[in-house]
């Protein structure tokens, strides 16, 4: 789940940059999609139950797995107008080393994404 000041504006963000479908479900509620995993979206201030103990945008931190090269993620955040805060630089991953583009999406959420090395 991920809590954001504006869904619509989130929706935009991570489809044009990162290329996740936007999906609306039944009660108007919207997500992210991306290959067989779903990023659900609350809206601050009117979180559908359950949701995090103490949601607040700007407070997650997701780490996303390419197999693009990291010269090829800098690139393309680059021609989306997209910021890098730090990148490529290498991290340890859940399934091993990785080459980690770091970035804030517009609620301040950190955005890991890291080629596996």
């Amino acid at each position: 789940m991920l809590t954001v000041r504006d869904v619509e504006a989130t929706c935009r963000f991570y489809s044009r940059v990162l290329g996740m479908e936007a999906v609306t479900f039944a009660g108007g509620r919207r997500a992210l999609r991306f290959g067989s995993q779903k990023l659900n979206l609350h809206e601050a201030g009117a979180e559908v139950e359950p949701h995090a103990a103490m949601p607040a945008p700007g407070s997650a931190d997701l780490c996303l797995l390419t197999e693009a090269p990291s010269s090829d993620v800098v690139a393309h955040l680059e021609a989306c107008g997209v910021a890098v805060e730090l990148g490529p630089v290498e991290r340890e991953g859940a399934t091993g080393a990785l080459s980690s583009i770091y970035f804030r999406d517009p609620d301040g959420n950190l955005v890991e994404v890291g080629t596996p090395a």
